[in-house]
């Protein structure tokens, strides 16, 4: 169980990132140790070449990870990413994306995850793999 619901945490991310709502990011799941997000297929979101835009691709990564640093520590808004490094590995397919993101450590001053993007239906062909550090609020 977490400390916020995934609901409670796309709320959040939708009004301090309104950017959020552009893409229509949704938090489909969310417990202590793990966040489920997705960003519907579009056609606005793509690219020339067909495929999904990188900084969708990131977003989506990014706002994963801070779900799950929420999920985990509540209401920690002021927490901002300091590190993302993302490795892009297959060309996404024509449906949504979806990202699994965990903590991998957790300190007080820092969070460590990684996240996992694949296109939905489609888990075992990773499209990218993102670590990152979230700072934390002291």
């Amino acid at each position: 169980m977490s400390v916020l619901s995934a609901e409670q945490v796309q709320s959040l991310i939708r009004l301090g990132v309104p950017m959020a709502d552009d893409i229509d990011l949704q938090i489909d799941h969310l417990d202590m140790n793990k966040a489920v997000a997705r960003v519907p297929f579009h056609g606005k979101l793509v690219r020339p070449g067909g495929t999904l835009s990188g900084p969708v691709i990131m977003s989506l990564a990014d706002a994963a990870m801070y779900a799950v640093v929420l999920g985990r520590l509540g209401r920690v808004e002021m927490a901002v990413t300091a590190n993302l490094n993302i490795n892009f590995l297959t060309k996404p397919k024509p449906v949504d994306l979806v990202a699994e993101a965990r903590i991998l450590r957790l300190s007080r001053r820092q969070a460590v995850c990684e996240v996992s993007l694949y296109s939905q239906g489609a888990e075992d062909d990773l499209v990218a793999h993102v670590t990152g550090t979230y700072a934390l609020p002291l």
